[in-house]
């Protein structure tokens, strides 16, 4: 009688683990279509690339395993307190950073999450990555234009739902509020150009993928043939820019910057003679993109006031100073929004 009591003890025992093994899983369809097995609590993340670590940073930073790029001088200040002495384990896409395997395993994540605009084979891609890694891969799809769905879906997935609301209800309605502005910009929308590089003869053209967030708000001057979807943009040669003559130029390199009021050529520019150009600002990472990610508001806030100040007449610092604490939790003083400015002003 004893040993079939035991016997059924075990057994109860061994289902009541099974059910709880079973409710310890969910099934998460992913913006692909892909249907994931996943953890119900997750814990443990790692990002695909640095695209996807700006966004995972600003709604579940405690949840990291590891980096997928190292911090720079620039963004260091602003990031590291998130992320403290987290290792580099590298990117799953390309990038200098290559991936290193067996650290990745070594940190044990319980998801390896993708986010930002799809390539067209982001479904077989995830698949690959998820069977070479024996980890569950998940690709969250974020544009520009609904930054907030996908931070809304990044909550419930993470387990963060009222920072997910929080950060998409901010964002909808940055996106909103520009929406606004440009209707009353109308058809008087700028004609500019975003030179990159130390010599500024590349060009973010108009079409690429890099280019999403001029065409939002102004003219891009730089019509080529075939676009560029690299953050390098295309190269083209001072003969060019002068044909193109934007009244705005957006600088991305400081030397070219300062080099543009000085050099002869550049000076036969409108916008430079004119004085209507600066460089973009940096902090923690380039506002007009590279990566593309979610500090392209910060870009969308700053480039709008920048090239309509009569009518974005809000006040900026104060904006970038609630971005700043919302998204990286980090309280930007007024020098350091001078010193993120200095270059990004008009004179």
């Amino acid at each position: 009688m004893f040993k079939k009591f035991l016997s059924l003890l075990l057994t109860m025992t061994l289902l009541l683990s099974f059910a709880t093994l079973a409710e310890e899983t969910v099934s998460f369809t992913d913006s692909a279509g892909r249907t994931v097995e996943l953890p119900k609590n997750i814990e443990r993340i790692a990002p695909t690339g640095p695209l996807a670590q700006l966004v995972l940073l600003s709604i579940a930073p405690e949840k990291f395993v590891g980096l997928s790029s190292r911090l720079d001088d620039i963004s260091r200040p602003f990031i590291e307190p998130l992320v403290k002495d987290l290792p580099l384990v590298g990117q799953l896409y390309g990038g200098k950073d290559e991936i290193n395997l067996e650290e990745l395993a070594k940190l044990d994540p319980q998801i390896i999450l993708d986010v930002g605009e799809p390539k067209k084979t982001i479904k077989e891609d995830m698949d690959d990555i998820q069977a070479r890694l024996g980890i569950p891969c998940v690709h969250i799809t974020m544009y520009l234009k609904d930054a907030g769905s996908a931070y809304k879906e990044l909550g419930k997935l993470l387990g963060k739902e009222e920072k997910g609301e929080a950060l998409a209800t901010y964002l909808n309605n940055s996106y909103a509020r520009m929406q606004e502005i440009n209707e009353k910009v109308g058809d008087n929308r700028v004609n500019m150009l975003y030179c990159v590089g130390e010599t500024a003869l590349n060009v973010i053209a108009k079409g690429s993928f890099h280019g999403e967030l001029i065409e939002l708000l102004a003219e891009n001057a730089a019509v080529v043939d075939n676009p560029s979807s690299r953050g390098t943009g295309n190269e083209v040669d001072i003969e060019q820019i002068l044909l193109w003559n934007p009244e705005v130029i957006v600088f991305e390199n400081l030397n070219a910057y300062e080099n543009a009021g000085k050099d002869p050529l550049w000076l036969c520019l409108d916008a430079i003679t004119n004085k209507k150009y600066v460089k973009v600002p940096v902090g923690p990472y380039n506002w007009m993109g590279f990566p593309a990610s979610v500090q392209r508001y910060l870009g969308m806030m700053w480039l709008q006031n920048t090239l309509y100040p009569e009518l974005a007449d809000y006040d900026l610092k104060a904006e970038v100073q609630e971005y700043f604490k919302l998204f990286y939790e980090y309280d930007l003083t007024d020098a350091q929004y001078d010193e993120l400015m200095a270059y990004s002003t008009m004179k």
